[in-house]
């Protein structure tokens, strides 16, 4: 069954479509924890092989179209990624997570009950792991406590060498890369190499670019890191409480050293010339490049207007509404959207998991770089081609080879 997306275009600011499976999710579940009253959800969008992959977020208010919106898109990020050459093949996409501040004291308690409810699913079909506002290491000690080695045993338990498989995940996780750990770098880098080979390929150098990250958790902390690297000036970083700003390019090191783990920047830690704006000024600060990688819906029909920047790269899920797209394509700004920009997290798992890619940071930058430039030109080249937005070339692409990943499950597994 499929269903048509429609997208405007910056080419063509009229429609273009393509076919996509219609989002009739095959799980949705809805948990209420009986002793706070904490709503926590998960939706299994498709099946791959039996199994879902997708990751697992705490937040305030949380919802259930929220989640499902999520699922759908990691169904295009699985995907995405696919190279028949790999022993990795795409899973389907699910995502879940509690209705919760992932500050408050009883989230360790939440979450066991909650892994006791959904052991069935965490068992047999759904891989999950860190997302927004929850560490790995806090989803393990709950799986562990409800009997669970980990949250991804519904594939260990399909594989012929799961044991060499914990031994490469457990190795790769113990890398670290200038005293950050490698797997809170992967999903950051992977989406600055994306932003990167876009501007490239739109014939920027990364030398003359200023760029404004919107959220210093994982994702963006490590996306402003490796832009820094690349010779990109990262002038505006947003947090919770509002943005820092340099004109000359902040000191990203020292901010990422200062940084709490919830992604808050310490101010008291900021040279003086930092300037300091209210929570809402990072959409229409003058830069190059804008990396969203905060909560979803950050960009939308009231503020979409106010961007300043040429090109938009998703770094976190579903952070431009379909109405703010439709305003951006209107404008001519380019969007990169997460089920490309925002993999590197997803894909370096099960790279690592499958024995594609050694456990190593070197090896994880290479593939990752390898693969966002890959995928980027692949994209911009169909954009290009059929006049219409990168975000319709990237779901088209990753609709294409969900099903040819389909196919050849059997292979596998």
């Amino acid at each position: 069954m499929t269903a048509t997306s429609t997208h405007p275009t910056a080419s063509d600011p009229t429609t273009s479509t393509v076919e996509i499976a219609a989002p009739t999710p095959e799980l949705e579940l809805t948990w209420t924890d009986p002793v706070t009253g904490t709503r926590g959800y998960v939706v299994i969008e498709r099946l791959i092989g039996g199994l879902a992959s997708g990751g697992f977020r705490v937040r305030d208010g949380l919802t259930i179209d929220e989640v499902a919106g999520l699922a759908r898109a990691m169904t295009l990020k699985e995907a995405i990624v696919y190279d028949p050459d790999d022993r990795y093949r795409p899973f389907g996409g699910a995502k879940g997570g509690v209705d919760l501040d992932p500050a408050d004291p009883r989230l360790d308690e939440v979450l066991e009950r909650f892994f006791t409810t959904i052991r069935p699913i965490l068992t047999e079909t759904w891989a999950t792991g860190e997302d927004l506002g929850v560490a790995q290491s806090t989803l393990d000690a709950a799986a562990q406590r409800v009997g669970l080695g980990s949250t991804i045993e519904a594939l260990f338990a399909r594989m012929d060498d799961a044991d060499e498989a914990r031994a490469r995940l457990a190795a790769a996780f113990d890398v670290e890369v200038e005293g950050v750990d490698l797997a809170e770098l992967v999903g950051g880098y992977g989406a600055a190499r994306a932003a990167i080979a876009l501007a490239e390929a739109r014939g920027r150098e990364p030398g003359s670019l200023t760029a404004v990250v919107q959220g210093f958790g994982s994702i963006g902390g490590a996306a402003a890191r490796e832009l820094t690297r690349a010779g990109v000036a990262v002038i505006g970083i947003a947090d919770r409480d509002g943005l820092v700003l340099d004109r000359d390019g902040l000191d990203v090191d020292a901010m990422l050293a200062a940084r709490d783990r919830f992604g808050g920047i310490d101010r008291a830690a900021l040279d003086d010339h930092v300037a300091e704006r209210d929570r809402d000024a990072w959409v229409n600060v003058d830069a190059d490049l804008l990396v969203p990688a905060a909560v979803g819906g950050a960009i939308h029909a009231d503020n979409a207007h106010n961007v300043r920047a040429s090109l938009i790269v998703e770094g976190g899920n579903l952070p431009v509404t379909p109405a703010g797209d439709a305003i951006l394509a209107e404008r001519g700004i380019e969007v990169l959207p997460d089920v490309l920009a925002n993999v590197g997290t997803n894909a370096w798992w099960w790279w690592i998991v499958f024995g594609d890619v050694a456990p190593t940071a070197d090896a994880a930058f290479e593939r990752i770089d390898a693969t966002m430039r890959r995928l980027v030109a692949s994209v911009v080249e169909a954009a290009d081609a059929g006049r219409t937005s990168l975000r319709v070339a990237a779901h088209g692409l990753a609709e294409r080879n969900a099903q040819a990943a389909a196919s050849r499950v059997g292979s596998r597994r």
